[in-house]
């Protein structure tokens, strides 16, 4: 018997009655689903006027506060402050659109009840998870071009004109969001409501100061280092300074190179552990969603904000 036979024989019951038979599993129905609502969220952001000004306004800030540091510079330095601290402003608003972003919007879809309806739909919670961290990567990656083009057409010392360094950019923005995003998905799976979210903004807050965004790693004392190392924002830094400074401009940074194999290593581990982490937390916290929970928390909230 053929396999189209064998397969028609098994959709055909003892009675007779010819069944349906599922071509793709719920699961991956559910993944392209969420892609799909994904795809759908950012075309909705990238048309609504509210959400495009909201993406224009921080870029345009960034840009003026370049334009203002471009007045300094390093003794000796080839480029000026405002073109070295281009590519930590593309690092700093990645980790923090991927992180804030998808923390902040679980915490507030825990509260208003989204999260809890898609729970009754087969397979709603991954489709939803799925659209949001798609939706989320793409604006984030728009952001970080757009910062990229402003920057590339005020700050003619920098160098981004052979393919080694648009794949070095590539590798360590995708990278970057892969580790960010994931991490963001496991904070926002252990916060409980928007009043939580100052426990995720303080500590990230306190990781940008010592990160070398603003100016050299090697500024600041060693134990500090050590501390800004541990985390994926120096390295992601790291490698996008990489990837658009001159070559002579590593001499600023620790060891006096760009250790780009450590940037890679770096956020792959991250992403490793973020991906680990994520699934089973986020789905946890899917499974303890209730309509009891959540009139709890709206009353929590209410009453500690006095609505």
């Amino acid at each position: 018997m053929s396999d189209r036979a064998r397969r028609a024989a098994s959709a055909t019951d003892a009675a007779g009655v010819r069944r349906r038979v599922a071509r793709t599993s719920p699961k991956a129905n559910a993944y392209r689903t969420g892609l799909r609502r994904g795809l759908i969220s950012t075309r909705i952001m990238l048309t609504t006027p509210s959400e495009i000004l909201g993406t224009l306004i921080p870029i345009a800030v960034f840009i003026a506060v370049l334009l203002f540091m471009q007045r300094g510079n390093f003794d000796g330095a080839a480029v000026g402050m405002g073109a070295m601290s281009l590519p930590s402003i593309i690092a700093m608003s990645t980790l923090f659109g991927a992180v804030m972003g998808i923390t902040s919007l679980l915490a507030m879809d825990r509260t208003n009840g989204t999260l809890l309806r898609s729970k009754s739909v087969p397979g709603g919670t991954t489709g939803y998870l799925v659209g949001e961290i798609t939706a989320n990567a793409i604006m984030s990656i728009v952001g970080a071009i757009l910062i990229l083009v402003a920057g590339l057409a005020i700050f003619p010392e920098l160098e981004f004109g052979t393919p080694g360094r648009w794949l070095l950019f590539t590798g360590v923005l995708l990278l970057g969001l892969v580790a960010t995003l994931s991490i963001g998905a496991v904070l926002g799976a252990l916060i409980n409501s928007p009043k939580s979210l100052g426990v995720v903004m303080m500590p990230l807050m306190i990781l940008i100061g010592i990160s070398g965004i603003f100016y050299p790693l090697v500024a600041l004392p060693v134990w500090v280092q050590w501390i800004a190392q541990a985390f994926p924002l120096y390295w992601l830094g790291l490698g996008m300074r990489a990837s658009l400074l001159p070559d002579t401009m590593a001499a600023v940074e620790i060891a006096g190179s760009w250790r780009v194999e450590w940037v890679f290593a770096v956020l792959v581990a991250w992403a490793v552990v973020g991906l680990s982490l994520a699934p089973k937390l986020l789905g946890r916290m899917a499974r303890r969603e209730s309509g009891s929970a959540m009139a709890a928390r709206r009353r929590d909230i209410q009453r500690q904000w006095g609505v």
